[in-house]
């Protein structure tokens, strides 16, 4: 829509939609009937009626200690008061080394630095480069090739598309990265249909990494990259036993092992990270979303100590790592991060979340039986629900599920093609995980069962 040219304004356009391009979103459907949220408070948002609509996602995927919690926002609001920014290049401020402390004391083994960025998708290309320069700087700068897995999501970088798997973020933006493969994906239905967390079967599919070693040589592959359990996909949990099989190829070859973890960290499986509960420590560990409950962006690379050491030579006046971005370690970011790791610690959230695991399980299992319901996966304080697709028109029968969820019974749901992705914050209790499956869920169902 052409307008004229006026001098600069300042003033907004009211109950103007239109100019916001919207990610991830189809902006006509959504503008025509828009999901609109005012505030936020602890397991619910508000419409701008006041209508409280339950939160059934974390946001997206990160609220995990609830919303507008108090001891966080002070801890914002004290940030911008007193140090509104502060390069870290050069330069620091103690929040961001506090956090760095906090954070990879909480990580195993030998994850003991933190770099910081702004988003899940920052921190995926991060360790990407992290990897590359590692092994340039060990003196192997032959190993520029990266593996990462099909129905993968590691943002959406240049990077992260390339190593990841998902087709429609892939599709649109050429050649990507060049000297990049792929693993291929855990899931079969026939075997897996109706597990609740690591399936059985697909172990044996990490050995298709040997494969694309004999493929390309040991010598060109720099790093693997997967996500523990896969979740913008879908809700993949991870077959028993493949985790540790990627663990031990890499290390026989000497490629490093990146964990993305910016869904799975910080207590979303009942550990502080995924790695814990899989017992598998990578050589690299992306994280974003839950260290800050999604109130200021920030995401993070965790690297293990000879990693680091390993940038750590010659003269010490010249710069290591090449890498870094204008907000890395924001204040109010860091200040963000030490409070909710508070919260997490003081409320004891993992623990509930590891404690609540069967309990939601066994509601989110309630739904088998339902002639929509194609399968149902559970892991920690996750679930996905696949829908019986409309036929002719993939993914319409999870967006008007979306849609009635939302406008119709209060309740916000995040979907992937055909597929809801249930993951609450980590504060809920069990009235409240009754009232999302033997409440609100069969009466969603109910809405798109005669499309």
């Amino acid at each position: 829509m052409n307008k004229p040219v006026s001098p600069t304004t300042f003033e907004p356009t009211p109950n103007n939609l239109e100019p916001f391009w919207m990610g991830f979103t189809p902006n006509r459907a959504f503008k025509q009937k828009p999901r609109l949220i005012a505030r936020a408070k602890d397991m619910h948002y508000f419409d701008l009626k006041g209508r409280a609509i339950l939160d059934g996602s974390a946001g997206l995927w990160c609220s995990n200690a609830g919303h507008c919690r108090d001891p966080i926002v002070k801890a914002i609001q004290q940030s911008a008061a007193e140090l509104d920014f502060a390069p870290t290049f050069q330069y620091g401020h103690p929040k961001v080394f506090e956090l760095a402390s906090r954070i990879t004391t909480m990580a195993p083994d030998d994850l003991n630095y933190a770099f910081f960025c702004n988003s899940g998708s920052e921190a995926a290309d991060s360790a990407l480069k992290i990897a590359l320069a590692y092994h340039r700087a060990r003196g192997e700068g032959t190993r520029t090739r990266l593996i990462g897995r099909e129905r993968g999501y590691h943002g959406v970088n240049f990077g992260g598309i390339s190593v990841g798997g998902m087709v429609a973020n892939r599709k649109w933006f050429g050649a990507m990265l060049a000297g990049v493969d792929h693993l291929p994906h855990t899931y079969n239905r026939k075997e897996q249909a109706f597990t609740r967390g690591e399936p059985t079967w697909g172990a044996h599919l990490a050995e298709d990494l040997e494969r694309l070693v004999t493929l390309h040589d040991a010598s060109t592959i720099a790093a693997v990259i997967v996500e523990p359990m896969a979740g913008s996909t879908g809700v993949l949990p991870p077959p028993k036993g493949y985790l540790k099989k990627l663990r031990e190829i890499c290390t026989k070859h000497g490629i490093l092992l990146i964990f993305d973890e910016v869904i799975t960290g910080f207590g979303r499986l009942g550990h502080a990270y995924a790695a814990e509960r899989f017992g598998v420590t990578p050589d690299l560990l992306t994280f974003a979303k839950g260290v800050t409950s999604g109130t200021v962006p920030m995401g993070g690379v965790l690297a293990r100590q000879g990693i680091y050491d390993t940038f750590m030579k010659g003269d010490e006046h010249v710069i290591e790592l090449f890498h870094g971005y204008t907000y890395t370690g924001h204040p109010m970011a860091a200040a963000a991060g030490v409070a909710t790791m508070d919260v997490y610690r003081d409320e004891k959230l993992f623990e509930n979340a590891k404690a609540l695991e069967e309990t939601w399980a066994d509601a989110a299992f309630s739904l088998r039986g339902n002639p929509l319901v194609e399968d149902i996966r559970t892991m920690g304080l996750v679930a996905a629900v696949d829908l019986k697709p409309i036929e002719g028109k993939p993914g319409l029968r999870a967006y008007k599920a979306m849609e009635n969820a939302f406008h119709e019974f209060g309740f916000l749901i995040r979907i992937t093609a055909d597929t809801i992705a249930l993951s609450p914050p980590l504060i809920i209790n069990k009235n409240q995980i009754e009232e999302i499956f033997m409440d609100k869920m069969p009466k969603v169902l109910a809405s798109v069962a005669g499309l």
